[in-house]
């Protein structure tokens, strides 16, 4: 009986411990985003659209140069148009397709059931969107500089008819083409927000595109001059304040200075992500 006894006691005991380490690093969740992402074939198709779109419609503008210049009532505003302008002619369609883009990022995992597995995986949840809107920007901004270089291209031929070609030195130049990535990120994360306060794909996409495309044309049929300020705030004329190289091609926003729009456009970003930052901790998944 002793001699049991004390064989028991010499056993050793092991502790039984994880195959996997269940501690969750912010680089592993933005690994996963990163996979998720990309892995995706809506991803793919939206950033080709983006590309083909504001390509084809940055084309279209510049091919429309000869009827302009044929025009005598128009042919005088040919000298005050930026080449600049031209090429990143396209935002304004391609906005539409990265708002789906920023949509989907989440409003695909709640449609799917998959938010759950992502939440209980990262239980302190801000985390998740942080890593998404990263990856988005990148996404966004390289994919807004690849339009943009192309469009570029594409153009160069009829710009230089009407010496257009716009310097790639010039500072305005640069002002218009950081700008369209600026407003095109912000956009992208505007739909991202307004996604993870939703949870909705049709919902997020419609309220996205009413806001930064709609408004303005539907209330500028409106001539009340506090309906024309609120105008001069809304995303698409606040961003002419610093996309326009020049104030004859303002779409509303010239109330506002470059700075002013900057401003403006960055708080279509922030607030909807920092509202979804605090529902996201709050609501069930």
């Amino acid at each position: 009986m002793s001699t049991l006894v004390a064989a028991r006691e010499v056993v050793p005991v092991r502790i039984a411990r994880p195959a996997v380490d269940a501690r969750r690093t912010f680089p592993g969740v933005m690994r996963g985003e990163w996979i998720k992402l990309l892995s995706l074939r809506s991803t793919w198709w939206v950033l080709g659209a983006t590309v083909a779109v504001m390509t084809l419609v940055s084309f279209a503008v510049a091919m429309s140069l000869d009827s302009m210049a044929a025009d005598p009532l128009l042919a005088p505003g040919l000298a005050q148009i930026h080449g600049a302008e031209i090429v990143s002619g396209g935002y304004q369609i391609g906005v539409v397709t990265i708002a789906v883009l920023g949509a989907l990022l989440i409003t695909g995992e709640y449609s799917t059931g998959m938010i759950r597995s992502t939440l209980a995986a990262v239980p302190t949840r801000v985390p998740v969107l942080v890593a998404k809107a990263i990856a988005l920007v990148a996404l966004t901004a390289g994919v807004t500089a690849v339009s943009v270089a192309l469009s570029y291209v594409v153009t160069m031929p009829k710009l230089s008819e009407y010496g257009l070609v716009p310097a790639l030195d010039d500072a305005r130049t640069w002002q218009v083409f950081g700008g369209t990535v600026y407003f095109l990120v912000a956009a992208a994360l505007f739909a991202l927000g307004v996604g993870t306060i939703l949870r909705s794909t049709a919902g997020t996409v419609t309220v996205a595109l009413t806001v930064l495309l709609l408004l303005p044309g539907v209330l500028g049929f409106i001539s009340l001059d506090w309906v024309e300020s609120i105008v001069s705030y809304l995303p698409l004329p606040a961003a002419s304040a610093f996309l326009a190289a020049n104030d004859t091609t303002s779409l509303g926003g010239d109330g506002l200075t470059a700075s002013a729009g900057l401003l403006v456009i960055a708080a279509y970003a922030a607030v909807p992500l920092a509202t979804a930052a605090v529902l996201l901790r709050r609501r069930d998944a």
